[in-house]
């Protein structure tokens, strides 16, 4: 790529691009957990983290794949979108980041299968036509993405949200996201807290009555304390199935790596979280994989969220 350093992953060819996008994600997520414990990883994770902060709404095998071919990506459309939408165009001489589209299309409502496929399958559904079936997402297909950078023209839009760049305002619109994520949320004066050193707890209104409630430490500064609500935010939803106190320890990975994500992208300095990644010693690919879309997927409902807010 012209204007992205040493990128670990292509895929220019047409044949076995598909392979190679699934098998580098299953790669990566080996490495992982092979060298779990030391730090290069734990940087590699944290540029994961920074790319999945700015694309929330990707999944997180998609991220994987922007992280693993263009690590310092910020803003990613298709070649048409940056000509047609922002009227930018790709330079001559980059390269394409390969990342999955959803195969939208008419779906058999039996065996929810394109025409094509359907027509190949042992489906017998004949109710209706081809052309009275829903659209629905049969499947994916690599297609080719550029970041800003690789582009010139028109400057970008700014956009601007309520929260941007100002904890002030974020924390009462966190505070208001409290309902929709399902969970009680206090602010507690710092005379009556009653936690220690923590900052912020996440527990449950009784031992009958397992509705989380998130109480946080009050402070003057409110970028950390909004960092804070987000963190145990991240663990109301992360842990209301969970009791085993090995595998919370793994979860609070999760819940720093959620605030990061989240406070990463309402313009929060986040630089000082620690992803003590050891803590998933053990752990199998398929494992981490787990994690790793808990993580995505949870990061993603606050954001949108608080967004919504």
């Amino acid at each position: 790529m012209a204007t992205t350093s040493d990128p670990s992953a292509s895929f220019e060819e047409t044949d076995t691009r598909n392979a190679e996008m699934h098998s580098t994600i299953e790669n990566w997520i080996d490495d992982l957990v092979a060298d779990v414990d030391e730090a290069k990883v734990s940087e590699e994770f944290q540029e994961w983290l920074d790319i999945q902060s700015q694309f929330h709404d990707y999944s997180h095998r998609n991220t994987l794949l922007i992280t693993l071919q263009c690590p310092q990506a910020t803003k990613i459309a298709g070649y048409n979108t940056w000509r047609n939408e922002f009227d930018r165009h790709v330079q001559e001489g980059e390269d394409a980041i390969w990342i999955w589209a959803p195969i939208i299309t008419k779906q058999c409502p039996e065996c929810e299968n394109s025409q094509s496929y359907h027509e190949q399958s042992d489906c017998e559904y004949d109710e209706t036509p081809p052309d009275e079936w829903s659209n629905g997402l049969v499947g994916f297909k690599p297609t080719s993405v550029f970041d800003v950078s690789q582009t010139e023209g028109e400057p970008l839009p700014e956009l601007e949200t309520e929260a941007t760049g100002d904890a002030q305002d974020l924390v009462p619109v966190l505070l208001g996201a409290a309902d929709n994520l399902d969970v009680e949320v206090r602010i507690v004066d710092a005379a009556d807290w009653e936690h220690g050193s923590a900052k912020g707890v996440c527990k449950y209104r009784s031992k009958r009555d397992l509705h989380p409630v998130v109480e946080a430490k009050a402070r003057p500064n409110q970028a950390d304390l909004a960092v804070t609500l987000i963190h145990e935010y991240a663990h109301a939803l992360l842990h209301s199935d969970v009791d085993d106190a090995t595998e919370r320890s793994k979860r609070e990975v999760e819940a720093e790596a959620v605030a990061y994500i989240v406070g990463r992208y309402f313009d929060l300095d986040t630089s000082g979280s620690a992803f003590y990644l050891a803590a998933w010693q053990g752990d199998d690919a398929e494992g981490i994989q787990e994690r790793l879309g808990r993580i995505s997927s949870t990061a993603q409902k606050i954001i949108d969220t608080v967004a919504e807010g």
